[in-house]
């Protein structure tokens, strides 16, 4: 009986949402149709650029290269599954219930795995900052390609068990909440990361400037080389900070509209097309966002990006 609840809950909430979508205005339905098309396309091209651009990359080590990959492929996955099934729902032409209908299921499914891979992801990469910065030498010892692998299969075999959990017919209401505890907890422990390094190299900086002012001498050549490596390092830290806070601007009204809404405390048909038609594609920018932070806080990122255009525009060209 608790099972037949559930499904019966489910499918009226996939009706309500596709009730809502459906009665959007037509030329509002097209534009977010046409809207999501043309950011599936920039997120799918930025994200294919920048798994190439990655490979090419020496300065990053190996480790944290393959944690940068794992985000960029779970971007690029939004771009090629989630957002043309999402502008499926949205076309005004398309008459079949049923497809519409699934495409919401598929959609809600893929997306809850995909956004637990990105912020556990995040997450992951804001402790392997930390760990760089508090275990100096021995952080190659212990962070290795095969442990992070692991990890990496871990996150992405505890997001599809959430997502899938929470789209059953068994404790939707208690996978819910588990999945909303563990993102808040990822955030929890991304803010902690950062405020340690920050502090870490805040103090790190004014003994600096303190031994300067103390023997009165410029820093050594070595000096010169460790502030190098610290400035790249401060790089990387700010590259997967940047991309945290968009993840979480892009997320916080989806999940607040999603919440209010499966609570009932959305009300009218205005009101849910203002959620699933604004905050759902405002989550689906994201993935096109993320490249361009990259390019944008990582050099090397970005000159390997234009040498990979700079050589797809020749190909073309000669032929």
């Amino acid at each position: 009986m608790a099972n037949i609840t559930a499904k019966d809950e489910a499918n009226t909430v996939n009706t309500e949402v596709l009730h809502f979508i459906r009665s959007a205005p037509d030329g509002l339905s097209v534009f977010l149709a046409v809207l999501n098309i043309v950011l599936a396309i920039i997120g799918t091209l930025g994200n294919a650029l920048l798994l190439i651009a990655l490979r090419k990359v020496t300065s990053i080590y190996p480790p944290t290269k393959l944690f940068f990959r794992s985000l960029a492929i779970t971007d690029l996955f939004v771009g090629l599954i989630i957002q043309p099934i999402y502008s499926i729902t949205l076309i005004p032409g398309i008459s079949h219930k049923n497809l519409v209908y699934y495409s919401i299921q598929v959609t809600g499914i893929s997306g809850s795995i995909l956004c637990s891979v990105s912020i556990l992801m995040s997450t992951a990469i804001s402790v392997d900052r930390l760990l760089a910065l508090l275990l100096g030498l021995r952080y190659k010892q212990v962070v290795t390609l095969r442990r992070v692998r692991a990890a990496i299969t871990c996150i992405w075999l505890l997001s599809c068990a959430m997502g899938g959990w929470r789209y059953s017919n068994w404790g939707a209401e208690a996978a819910k909440f588990t999945l909303f505890v563990l993102m808040l907890l990822s955030l929890i422990i991304s803010i902690c990361s950062y405020t340690k390094i920050y502090l870490y190299l805040h103090n790190k900086q004014v003994q600096l400037h303190a031994k300067e002012r103390e023997i009165h001498k410029e820093p050594s050549s070595n000096g010169g080389e460790g502030r190098l490596n610290m400035e790249r390092y401060k790089k990387s830290v700010s590259s997967i900070a940047w991309v945290q806070l968009a993840l979480l601007l892009c997320f916080v009204p989806f999940t607040v509209g999603s919440m209010l809404f499966t609570h009932r405390k959305l009300t009218g048909v205005a009101t849910g097309i203002a959620h699933f038609c604004v905050s759902i594609p405002y989550v689906l920018f994201n993935p096109a966002l993320n490249p361009i932070l990259y390019c944008w806080k990582i050099r090397e990122v970005k000159q390997a990006m234009k040498e990979t255009v700079r050589k797809v525009i020749c190909c073309i060209k000669s032929h």
